[in-house]
């Protein structure tokens, strides 16, 4: 199980997660931009190369930018036999949208490469989507070139709208967003029957960080649904 962390978030982030019957593989995205920019569909095409040379099943787990990211893979026809994502966007639809959010991604950028790092950990937990959690993932600030980078690389602002390809997913998705988080539910209630094999996970009372804020109900149904469409 092959598990993508979110934005100014880390491989570590998944520690303690874990589904019996599956090997849990902790990527560590910033190293995917440590060298160089590198597009969203690169980096499917590379996450799936990688997937592709180890025997067995493999699920691809990602939350919220690694959701995103997981998009890209599933797309460009990886070795997946299921999937499940976390709060993704597939993608914002008009020109309009997509310039705001690349010059508000510009900025988060700028303060988390030259800014004081704890003041921009501090600004990131408390915009509205994620102030609702409890956890406080705190990110090293020896990955702020990468965190930087990936605010234009990996910006909503520069992906292209997934909402059209949704139904070329081959395998099996459960998609999950928390109670709480009515935005990305509402995108997810959108999206879900596009897919060939999608199903919709809402958890009770968690927000949009729902593999920590319902840690065993998360655990739990992803280990329903893969015993279910795996297994």
């Amino acid at each position: 199980m092959w598990c993508l962390h979110g934005a100014v978030g880390q491989a570590a982030d998944w520690q303690g997660f874990a589904v019996p019957g599956w090997a849990v593989k902790r990527v560590d995205l910033w190293r995917f931009l440590a060298c160089c920019p590198m597009e969203m569909p690169e980096f499917g095409r590379a996450l799936n190369e990688e997937a592709r040379a180890v025997a067995g099943k493999q699920v691809l787990l990602g939350y919220s930018m690694g959701a995103r990211l997981g998009l890209h893979a599933l797309l460009n026809g990886g070795p997946w036999d299921a999937a499940v994502l976390i709060a993704p966007n597939p993608g914002l639809e008009s020109e309009v949208e997509r310039a705001a959010r690349r010059e508000g991604d510009a900025e988060w950028a700028s303060r988390a490469l030259s800014g004081e790092w704890s003041d921009f950990l501090e600004a990131w937990n408390a915009q509205p989507v994620l102030a609702a959690s409890d956890r406080r993932p705190s990110l090293s600030a020896h990955f702020r070139r990468e965190v930087a980078r990936s605010f234009v690389d990996w910006s909503l602002g520069v992906q292209e709208p997934l909402w059209g390809r949704l139904g070329e997913i081959a395998c099996p998705v459960l998609w999950c967003t928390g109670e709480r988080d009515e935005k990305f539910t509402a995108l997810a209630e959108r999206a879900v029957p596009s897919l060939k094999g999608g199903e919709l996970w809402v958890a009770p009372g968690a927000g949009h960080r729902v593999p920590w804020d319902a840690p065993e109900a998360f655990q739990q149904r992803v280990g329903e649904f893969l015993e279910r469409v795996v297994s």
